[in-house]
């Protein structure tokens, strides 16, 4: 039987980052820009930012954090109040130490020798210090805490090896920062705040992931604790999809947050900070995409429905006014508290269909002047065979959408789950351990490379040579997990264990 043609070239299996690549490019979602490591959100990828923006936003506010915004440049002297912090960022920092050009001697630009800055400034790899500065001002009492603020904002990274969403040197983002009296109710918001991000990366992305706590070496600079979640891309990689970290005091020694507290002494406070990005856009193609592009999970997805009429000269006004009609019916009603998003392709190009395929867009409808006619439209599916349609009549289309978006969306969450169970093994010996992680040593390569849970001593040279030796990492150590094994040895140097953290490759 001959090959059947992808939409994607390379498949999945043929080149999975270069498939990645094309993906994104195929749906429109982004593409490189003209500054290096940098890239533009196109339309399609940013209304799916947009939407999980909205809902992310929304999870904040119900849990009483409210936006507020903060500059972009830090003065290098505030990144440097923190020890392990400056450490864990110098390299990334982009500086901007004069305010205006001049023109040179060749006639161009050069920075203006006389405009040099008394102080350098950062472009914010993150806001912990900027924010810390202006939180030591508004904290004065126990009673001024705690404070609960989100920031949305873009932030740069110097990256010398980029990708679109996954790593590049410009990225959004949002970030919590927020301060208490008490370290315990620090830490409750660190938790509560994770389990906001597994709530909306879950019910919403559609992306399974497991939740748990850093290692010291993969912990946040600055932070004593991190937590994350962690999730499985369709080449068996995990990406980390949002982070959560327990500060303790560090920053507010550091900017000089303190109070006078209840029983009049002056205490520092204990804050936390976390986050998600546009890495999550990734995500969502890593996910769920197939050779054919992109697959959106309809709780986020730019549209829920595409309307593709099919005219002919004699029956283009029959076919386009039946159109806008079906249109005006579906964009009347409402898919998880939003109105049905519906786009109404006139193009006239033989593309189109595979156009809004490659795009992701859960349902696609057909209308012919046979529809017409028979009071039908055609619908098709994006979790389904691109070839296999339905015929729905139209007093039957709102609930047949409303149905299939709701199937669409537990689909790709199954699907992915699915996926991750497939290729997450228990591995406790060092030979299996290194195997898995090698290809050509593989015995199996369909259940080569995954997810590992393996028993850990804890120790930092376990954790360096699997880092090194394999290019694996310690993703995190579940908070919940189904391989506790009091009796187990390190799974890399032989020694009693006292974890089973997930090991993987990475993005």
């Amino acid at each position: 039987m001959p090959k059947q043609q992808s939409a994607i070239s390379p498949t999945q299996t043929e080149d999975f980052p270069e498939w990645y690549q094309q993906a994104v490019r195929a749906a429109d979602l982004a593409e490189n820009s003209p500054v290096p490591g940098c890239m533009v959100i196109k339309p399609w990828g940013y209304a799916l930012w947009e939407n999980m923006q909205a809902r992310l936003d929304a999870m904040f506010k119900e849990t009483g954090h409210r936006n507020a915004y903060f500059p972009l440049l830090i003065p290098k002297s505030y990144l440097e109040r923190e020890a392990e912090h400056v450490e864990g960022f110098a390299k990334e920092c982009a500086v901007v130490t004069h305010h205006r050009l001049v023109k040179g001697p060749d006639g161009g630009l050069i920075p203006d020798p006389e405009a040099k800055l008394q102080e350098p400034f950062v472009i914010r790899p993150t806001s912990e210090t900027i924010i810390g500065e202006m939180y030591a001002r508004w904290v004065q009492s126990w009673r001024d805490l705690p404070i609960l603020i989100n920031q949305w904002a873009n932030v740069m990274r110097w990256e010398l090896r980029t990708r679109l969403f996954l790593r590049t040197t410009e990225f959004l983002w949002q970030e919590g920062h927020t301060a208490h009296e008490t370290a315990e109710e620090a830490r409750e918001e660190t938790m509560k705040m994770l389990d906001v991000y597994v709530r909306f990366v879950e019910d919403y992305a559609a992306v399974p992931v497991i939740k748990g706590y850093k290692s010291p070496a993969e912990r946040f600079a600055g932070a004593v604790d991190t937590y994350s979640i962690e999730a499985m891309m369709g080449d068996r990689k995990a990406l980390q999809a949002g982070t959560s970290h327990f500060l303790g005091q560090n920053f507010a020694k550091a900017c000089g947050i303190k109070f006078l507290g209840r029983s009049n002494t002056e205490e520092f406070a204990w804050t936390t900070s976390w986050g998600m990005s546009t890495r999550m856009i990734g995500a969502i193609v890593m996910t769920h995409g197939d050779d054919d592009g992109v697959v959106m999970p309809p709780r986020v997805a730019p549209a829920h429905v595409v309307i593709m009429p099919i005219v002919r000269d004699d029956t283009r006004d029959k076919v386009n006014e039946y159109v806008q009609s079906v249109a005006a019916q579906l964009r009347a009603m409402k898919y998880d508290d939003r109105p049905l998003a519906v786009e109404v392709d006139q193009r006239d190009v033989r593309s189109k269909k595979w156009d809004w395929i490659r795009k992701g867009v859960p349902v696609r409808l057909e209308i012919g002047a046979r529809d017409v006619d028979g009071g039908v439209v055609t619908m098709a599916r994006r979790d389904q065979e691109s070839s296999q349609t339905a015929a729905v009549s139209r007093d039957q289309l709102g609930a047949a959408i409303l149905a299939a978006l709701d199937e669409i969306q537990r689909n790709c969450l199954e699907r992915a789950k699915a996926h991750r169970a497939a290729h997450t093994h228990r591995i406790t010996n060092k030979d299996d351990f290194i195997a898995f992680f090698t290809p050509k040593n593989a015995e199996k390569p369909e259940i080569h490379g995954g997810f590992a849970i393996s028993p850990w001593c804890g120790g930092a040279e376990c954790e360096a040579w699997a880092k090194k030796e394999l290019k694996v990492t310690i993703r995190c150590i579940p908070l919940e997990s189904e391989h506790e094994d009091g009796a187990a040895q390190c799974v890399i140097c032989g020694k009693p264990a006292t974890a089973n953290p997930v090991f993987a490759k990475s993005y």
